[in-house]
């Protein structure tokens, strides 16, 4: 009888050992798409093997309501796609995300995504997560890192086409101008992807005409209070503005305060052309207030997720993926505003 016990514990053992051998006997992608031992990138066995898979998330901050709009995607789809979501508010502080990001490294999460505050200055960080053997996401904002091994992809609409059908628009209204059109820009957080590159796309397209003219631009760090704060300078230093191209509809909601106060009619006295579309800025357009907004769909969750369990699959992802979007005049946002989710 006792034989009989020792015999069947030995078995046992050595089967057990025998699965947990084979569990950790494959191997794991890294951020650059190389393969090294499994044993060498504990951060994401567990989910690799089937557990659940655990994401670091490091969010800009809550400046907009497209920001909003973008938490309450990721944090929903996060859920409902089973995703064990760590979740950081860097207020809009580089120096938060990275340490949010070194967190995330020595939790050993699986997957670290995020929404960068500026472009530059993450090459250090990527690759302390790299070699962790954690795969790292960008979501919304790109960085400027000429090592694209440092993260899988970049998932988020493109800022320059942004700024280019706001220039298309302006182009086409002011075709026949014979005297010269002067737009004030407000500017996103200075240094951050989508305002540099939906400036550069606005100035690619408007200089076909050389009649449109951006006599004054600044940041408006896509907050609402300092849309109304910049714009307000912009209506003592400048007595003759025609357009006002916001990169975002917070600031030009912001400035349609401004301009109000000043005793001007926005959307008449001043064209407003605008990028996000939520609900506020579609709302100001259905009333005449902004004359153009470029959509920016905030919702990315759901892609997110599929992104993150094909990389924790081990699957090949795209490096680039874009979102879809339109834009509207006045008069497709009042008839798109009633079934709008953001």
């Amino acid at each position: 009888m006792k034989k009989r016990f020792s015999a069947a514990a030995f078995a046992l053992t050595l089967a057990a050992l025998l699965v947990s051998a084979c569990g950790n006997g494959g191997t794991a992608v890294n951020n650059g798409g190389s393969e090294k031992p499994a044993g060498q990138d504990s951060a994401n066995t567990g989910a690799a093997g089937g557990g659940t898979i655990t994401m670091g998330f490091s969010q800009v901050g809550a400046e907009s309501g497209w920001r909003s709009a973008n938490t309450k995607s990721i944090q929903e789809s996060a859920k409902d796609a089973g995703i064990d979501l760590k979740f950081s508010d860097a207020q809009q502080k580089q120096e938060n995300q990275i340490k949010a990001i070194r967190s995330f490294i020595q939790q050993k999460v699986d997957v670290i995504a995020f929404s960068p505050v500026v472009e530059s200055g993450w090459d250090t960080v990527l690759k302390e997560a790299k070699d962790a053997g954690i795969p790292v996401i960008l979501t919304d904002r790109a960085v400027d890192s000429a090592d694209k091994s440092l993260y899988r992809t970049f998932i988020g609409s493109d800022f320059v086409e942004e700024g280019r059908k706001a220039g298309r628009w302006l182009v086409e209204q002011y075709k026949d101008a014979a005297e010269d059109i002067n737009i004030v820009e407000l500017q996103g957080t200075t240094g951050s992807a989508p305002a540099n590159d939906r400036k550069a796309g606005f100035e690619e397209i408007i200089a076909e005409n050389p009649k449109l003219k951006v006599i004054a631009s600044q940041t408006g760090d896509f907050t609402r209070a300092k849309g109304k704060e910049v714009m307000q300078a912009f209506l003592k230093a400048h007595k003759d503005i025609d357009v006002l191209y916001a990169h975002n509809d917070d600031m030009a909601l912001g400035a349609i305060q401004a301009i109000e106060a000043a005793g001007l009619k926005p959307g008449e006295d001043i064209v407003i052309i605008s990028v996000d579309a939520v609900k506020d800025g579609m709302q100001a357009a259905a009333d005449g207030k902004i004359n153009f907004i470029v959509e920016c769909n905030p919702l990315l969750g759901p892609q997110l997720m599929e992104a993150v369990k094909a990389v924790v699959e081990g699957k090949e992802v795209e490096p680039r993926i874009v979102t879809n979007e339109t834009t509207f005049t006045s008069e497709e946002a009042k008839a798109a505003l009633p079934t709008r989710e953001y």
